[in-house]
């Protein structure tokens, strides 16, 4: 069975390419979240085995998202998402309880392979 993955990312163009690139991998994408409050709500919903999260969103960030996912279930397996020059961000991320974090834009292989180590 394929594992289940919901994507949370602000930029529609970013959860296109991310999907795109776990759909042709065998992933199974079961939601898509356009911010943090909406990332909590789907994840309550779905229990996706994984979670591709964006750190900079309007509403709820990425950081603060994750916190509350990993107070409804502290398994999650979240893996975070940022651009160039937020490592101040990730640590905190990787201290909430972050996997593991990719940067944008996006390269297919450093997905697949922080996916695939998050989930073994």
């Amino acid at each position: 069975m394929a594992n289940k993955i919901l994507i949370v990312d602000d930029a529609a163009f970013m959860r296109m390419m991310i999907k795109d690139i776990l759909t042709k991998n065998g992933y199974e994408v079961v939601a898509e979240a356009a911010d943090g409050a909406q990332a909590i709500e789907k994840y309550r919903e779905y229990r996706p085995d994984l979670v591709t999260m964006d750190i900079t969103m309007p509403e709820v960030d990425g950081i603060s998202a994750l916190k509350e996912i990993k107070k409804i279930d502290p398994n999650a397996k979240v893996i975070m998402c940022s651009a160039m020059g937020q490592q101040a961000m990730v640590i905190d991320a990787i201290q909430a309880g972050a996997k593991d974090f990719i940067v944008k834009p996006f390269q297919a292989d450093r997905v697949i392979e922080a996916i695939q180590k998050t989930l073994s």
